[in-house]
């Protein structure tokens, strides 16, 4: 199955990092598309930091940094679930803002639209199998179970072992009462 993951991962990631370079590299083409979640997103993160730029260029770059370093991630291999994760999240604004064919008039551009929402949510779907994909080891999930099983064990080895040995002790006890001395 690893092979089948390893090519799976680098097929899914390559979009990423290709549009993620384009928009690290030369924001511009895609501000306008943006403007409309940055009006958005932006107060809220000036709020949340002031520090961060909130001008639609710099949200477009920072976003496609975070699509590139996840598809780069994803591509290697390495931290695959929480890059998967990150390009699931930066997913979301792309499609809201590039492909809103709801608002479309013209119907050969709506049908492009709902082509590439559909292919999102594609990419989507995918990259929600990535971020539950452990690889073939056991989950979170699992390992606590089987910790809480374990220890359960434990207690009642530990509970039948004390009683055990207060039995021994209450009949040597009760022993040593008879013996003479």
């Amino acid at each position: 199955m690893r092979p089948v993951r390893t090519t799976a991962r680098a097929l899914l990631s390559g979009i990423f990092i290709v549009s993620g370079a384009r928009a690290v590299a030369n924001p511009e083409p895609y501000v306008e598309q943006a403007r409309p979640v940055t009006e958005r997103v932006g107060p809220v993160l000036s709020r949340a930091n002031q520090h961060i730029p909130t001008d639609p260029s710099s949200m477009v770059r920072m976003h496609g940094a975070a699509q590139l370093v996840g598809g780069l991630l994803l591509a290697t291999g390495q931290l695959t679930r929480p890059a998967a994760a990150v390009l699931a999240g930066s997913l979301v604004p792309t499609t809201i803002a590039g492909h809103p064919f709801w608002s479309v008039a013209d119907p050969e551009q709506r049908r492009l639209d709902q082509v590439h929402f559909l292919k999102n949510l594609g990419l989507l779907g995918g990259l929600l199998l990535a971020v539950a994909d452990t690889q073939g080891r056991p989950g979170l999930r699992w390992r606590t179970d089987r910790a809480v099983r374990h220890g359960r064990r434990r207690v009642r080895r530990a509970v039948r072992s004390a009683r055990r040995d207060a039995r021994l002790a209450l009949r040597s006890a009760a022993v040593a009462r008879r013996l003479p001395g």
